[in-house]
């Protein structure tokens, strides 16, 4: 009999396909339950993963023989199910964004803080090996005081599944906001270790969905366009966040822009500055022996993220370690989120509740 985790998927779709490949990869757990409202799509899932037990009602999954759950729907469902499953005694691992906003994301922490289980939010970027290796350079003091972040995540034209539910506020809760500035916001915050976003001022801006027929794109995440569908969000924005008294931080979380794409967290301190997340390889920009240098940190970049973000969670479900990314940390994110989009509706800076 397997001591594995038994683990429950809800939803079929891209995402939580490549988070059963990464747990069938990492082998500790055993997929005993799935769960989506496309037949096929669960079929699918079902037959490579060779799992029997399958629902179109993410309830009766509950009720299976699951120890973990995998939230892995549009984000409308996250709050609803991440708190059933917490009720449920479950452990979860629930998909970026947390929730459609702040106050959601509250419900689930306080379910929380009264569940059996645990919850760990899929900032998986924070398991890639250069954000990790930055992480350790500012917390050995190498980076001296952090004054100022950069968050930079442009695509040329980039909107994911134009006219679904990607691009409809009601389901997805806003643009690249929650699709991308989630994840970027996050490994700022948690490389450098600031997480107390207290203002912002921020623009944001929808010129090119909104014209659905007229758009042309690189490319198309969850494609092709549906034209008879929805795009009520912004495909631009960009502001000035204040970290309290100690830092501040910039950002251009971008969907579609008639510019080149672009893609990195900068973090800048008075001793050392470093980019993540660009092509290259990592370098340090720092000081030694009264010259300037830069240093290359000599490290294994090709583990796969989902994997190792699935031994994290495995892990801590067995009470090995803390989760990987804690949904307290994905409130803060859903704060600043929400701050950013009613600074742009007020046209002024706001405070971050």
């Amino acid at each position: 009999m397997s001591k594995n985790l038994k683990v429950g998927i809800i939803g079929a779709g891209a995402i939580g396909n490549v988070h059963a490949n990464a747990l069938t990869a990492v082998g500790e757990s055993d997929i005993t339950a799935l769960c989506d409202i496309d037949e096929a799509k669960l079929a699918a899932m079902g037959e490579k993963h060779k799992v029997k037990a399958r629902f179109d009602d993410y309830r009766d999954l509950l009720k299976a023989d699951v120890d973990a759950v995998f939230v892995c729907v549009p984000n409308a469902l996250h709050a609803e199910m991440a708190v059933a499953a917490l009720e449920a005694g479950k452990h979860v691992l629930l998909e970026k964004p947390v929730a459609l906003n702040a106050a959601e994301a509250a419900r689930i922490v306080t379910a929380a803080t009264k569940g059996r289980g645990i919850i760990q939010v899929g900032m998986v970027w924070r398991q890639s090996a250069e954000a990790r290796v930055v992480r350790e350079y500012v917390e050995a003091g190498l980076f001296g005081d952090i004054y100022h972040l950069r968050a930079v995540m442009i695509r040329r034209r980039g909107i994911p599944g134009l006219g679904g539910w990607f691009t409809t506020k009601a389901v997805s809760g806003g643009g690249p906001m929650i699709d991308l500035g989630v994840h970027w916001f996050d490994i700022a915050m948690w490389m450098s270790g600031l997480w107390q976003p207290t203002r912002v001022s921020a623009r944001t801006y929808a010129k090119f969905g909104c014209r659905m027929r007229e758009y042309r794109y690189v490319g198309m995440w969850a494609g092709p366009p549906k034209f008879d569908g929805v795009c009520d969000v912004e495909d631009y924005s960009a502001g000035f966040v204040r970290l309290g008294d100690q830092a501040t931080m910039s950002f251009e979380i971008v969907w579609a822009a008639n510019t080149q794409s672009e893609s990195f967290v900068e973090v800048l301190g008075d001793k050392a500055g470093a980019r993540v997340g660009t092509a290259g390889p990592l370098q340090i920009l720092t000081e030694d022996r009264d010259r300037l240098a830069d240093l290359a940190p000599q490290f294994d970049n090709k583990a796969n993220r989902f994997e190792l973000q699935a031994r994290r969670f495995l892990a801590a479900c067995r009470g090995e370690s803390p989760p990987a990314a804690t949904i307290e940390q994905g409130h803060t994110v859903m704060k600043l989120i929400d701050a950013i989009y009613a600074s742009s509706e007020a046209g002024r800076e706001v405070e971050i509740a």
